[in-house]
């Protein structure tokens, strides 16, 4: 069991605010996956702070082996976050999906981000097939588009320490999806969902 008011949830709502706007739905105990922009190192930790306190002990963030695999990092991933952790070292045979699935398969709610990389920009890029893959395999899980507003402002790219600022967490409607969803719509379909996020 995982400690659930921690300092890290402390340090990043007076640091950055990670207010939550609930604009297309209501926290839930539903089984999600939560989808965002990806701006800043810090989303992670963000996006999961601003979930409600019950939910933060059953909902995982996605994120990156290397990032995350030392020193306080890997402190906080193990024992704050519970983050399911990716190699993004790719061999021939080896499946990136394989931990979220196994993560989906427990029972947990996830948090991905499906640019699949941090881009200082207020509109996110394509979004890679993983979200599809997932979606097809585990449809009786909800899809919540998310835009993580302003926090590319409070930790650029290259940053060692975040510069206060406000930052809201909007969560939207869940996105429609049937398994015979084509790819590239289904995908467009939810970019689309995130950026109508950044426009409210």
């Amino acid at each position: 069991m995982f400690k659930l008011m921690t300092p890290i949830v402390w340090l990043t709502r007076l640091l950055v605010g990670a207010y939550p706007q609930w604009k297309g739905c209501a926290p839930s105990d539903r089984q999600r996956i939560y989808f965002a922009n990806h701006t800043s190192h810090l989303d992670t930790v963000v996006l999961w702070s601003s979930l409600p306190r019950d939910l933060r002990a059953k909902t995982r963030p996605v994120a990156a082996k290397d990032y995350w695999s030392s020193g306080i990092r890997k402190r906080i991933a193990q024992e704050e976050l519970h983050v399911v952790l990716v190699d993004r070292k790719r061999t021939e045979n080896s499946d990136p999906l394989a931990p979220l699935r196994e993560a989906l398969a427990e029972g947990s709610s996830m948090i991905i981000f499906p640019e699949g990389t941090r881009r200082p920009q207020a509109i996110p890029s394509e979004f890679k097939s993983g979200i599809w893959r997932l979606a097809r395999e585990f449809p009786h899980v909800e899809l919540i588009p998310v835009y993580i507003e302003n926090l590319h402002r409070a930790m650029p790219k290259g940053a060692l320490i975040p510069v206060p600022t406000v930052c809201s967490v909007r969560f939207g409607a869940p996105v429609p999806f049937t398994p015979d969803d084509p790819k590239d719509e289904f995908l467009a379909r939810c970019r689309n969902a995130v950026i109508e996020l950044a426009e409210q």
